[in-house]
């Protein structure tokens, strides 16, 4: 049941509103994590949440679903205050969040994942059964207003990221949602499909919808928001239009300080060869794929989703067995069987998937630095505890990773500190060969700026560096050599400064 209190007054003069809180406060183990804040939503608008890892943007999502139950504070629905006790209860008020970890069963079906828990039903012989034909059609119908050609009766787990995407949104169509909170929602899309997803964004404004869009790509704030509003550790920093978005500015707004430069690429002295792979291909995956790598070399991988780039980087860390071709690692053949034998032979991968692949969330910060170099730590068959836990606070330190302490469980930190840890497991393990995929997925505009900055000085320190990523600024603005990928194969090779984003889309598309 929906508590409903006193009303109040619910226009400005620039429109109405559909949602306001006030001085919301929301307090964790060891850390504050909303310090008093205050935000507004109105009627057929886009407002944008923005902010570092831990600013408390999702935190602040979750609280207007009714997922997370805030300490203090008011939340105004129409005019009326009202307290959301979970997120079914925020569903009937017409509120639904579309999470950054997609909230679907991949072993149902599409049709009943939008309808999930309010299927359509029938009576037949004093049954009530449910009616799968209308599901489906109502599901199609949905699909069919986003612009998708989804199958209502394919499995979630056979989608690709975009298409559960859509999937989400049909959900919150379903619900008759009047506001809609999109955690990250381009995280795992490519331009084609961002320029879809803002297409429909604006559809549903034009209906009177409003939308929270919770983002840390600065430059989607122009294109699909009408305001925003910057977070910083917790506290509310101010609200503007986006006809008054300047990036400096708002960079300032966000991390408290000025960062001078995004893509702090420098030159460097380039070694000797350390990687070298030829002709490896994987049956649907990859063929014939041959590139070398340096010491201190930063190496851009690009191209589409699905051109194999992933697999390519699994294969070279022994989580994919390949069919045919050589691996070399500093001019020796190998062949790992699994990661554990890359990790011995000095190589490292951040998968693009740091939950999944990256991590494992129920252990601590500690543990998960120290996992992949735990040999280190080994004396006379015992774990040095004391040690392991020094050398961790010193990665901790070196990465500026915020949490309360080193037993915090990985779990509970923001996506941008969680690929801290990711990153400082690696560190942790003297790697001289490290893959990076989709590095800064996910993280904002600081902690992007500090995971280049961490790669161009294990650069300088000899490491060899494989960068993937779907950002093309971030593969021209950090990469030495660019390598293009398309449909399994390499198709184009360029030096630093030879090429710009046309010149690589060209070949990946």
């Amino acid at each position: 049941m929906v508590i409903v209190k006193e009303e109040i007054a619910g226009v400005t003069e620039e429109g109405t509103l559909l949602l306001e809180v006030k001085d919301i406060v929301k307090d964790f183990p060891g850390v504050r994590a909303l310090k008093k804040v205050s935000f507004d939503l109105k009627k057929g608008e886009v407002h944008v949440l923005v902010g570092e890892n831990g600013a408390g943007k999702s935190t602040l999502g979750k609280i207007i679903v009714g997922a997370i139950t805030p300490d203090d504070g008011q939340i105004y629905l129409n005019g009326k205050e009202v307290q959301i006790l979970n997120p079914v209860q925020g569903r009937e008020l017409g509120i639904t969040m579309i999470f950054q970890e997609f909230n679907l069963v991949p072993y149902l079906s599409v049709a009943e994942n939008v309808f999930l828990g309010r299927e359509p039903t029938l009576v037949r012989r004093g049954l009530k059964l449910v009616d799968w034909k209308k599901m489906h059609e109502d599901a199609k119908k949905l699909l069919e207003m986003l612009g998708s050609d989804i199958n209502p009766k394919t499995l979630v787990q056979d989608l690709n990221v975009a298409e559960q995407q859509m999937v989400e949104l049909a959900k919150a169509l379903s619900a008759e949602s009047q506001i809609i909170i999109m955690d990250e929602p381009t995280a795992a899309l490519s331009s084609q499909e961002v320029d879809q997803l803002f297409k429909i964004i604006k559809q549903l404004c034009q209906k009177g919808m409003g939308i929270i869009y919770i983002s840390h790509r600065l430059e989607e704030i122009g294109r699909v928001g009408d305001r925003f509003t910057v977070l910083r550790d917790g506290e509310y920093i101010g609200t503007l239009p986006v006809e008054k978005l300047n990036i400096d500015t708002l960079i300032r707004m966000m991390v408290g300080r000025e960062i001078k430069s995004q893509f702090p690429w420098e030159e460097r002295q380039i070694g000797e060869e350390v990687l070298s792979v030829e002709n490896l291909s994987l049956s649907g995956a990859f063929q014939g794929v041959s590139f070398s790598l340096r010491r201190g070399e930063i190496l851009s991988l690009a191209g589409l989703v699905g051109s194999g780039r992933s697999e390519v980087a699994r294969t070279i860390f022994g989580a994919c067995p390949y069919d045919s071709g050589v691996i070399q690692v500093e001019r020796k053949r190998v062949k790992f069987k699994t990661p554990k034998d890359a990790i011995k032979h000095g190589i490292g991968l951040l998968p693009s998937d740091r939950k999944r692949d990256g991590l494992n969330l129920m252990f601590d910060v500690c543990k998960n630095t120290t996992i992949a170099s735990l040999n280190r730590f080994v004396k006379r068959w015992w774990l040095q505890l004391k040690e392991e836990e020094l050398v961790a606070q010193e990665y901790r330190e070196k990465l500026d990773i915020k949490c309360p302490s080193l037993k915090r469980e990985v779990m509970y930190l923001s996506g941008g500190n969680q690929q801290k840890v990711a990153l400082a497991k690696w560190l942790c393990s003297k790697a001289k060969i490290i893959m990076f995929d989709e590095p800064t997925r996910g993280v904002d505009v600081g902690v992007k700026a500090e995971v280049h900055q961490l790669m161009v000085d294990l650069a300088k320190q000899g490491v060899g560096i494989i960068m993937i990523s779907s950002e093309l600024p971030e593969v021209l603005g950090m990469g030495d050599r660019i390598l293009v990928m398309k449909q399994g194969k390499i198709v184009a090779e360029f030096k630093r400064g030879e090429a710009n984003q046309e010149d690589i889309l060209r070949y990946a598309a």
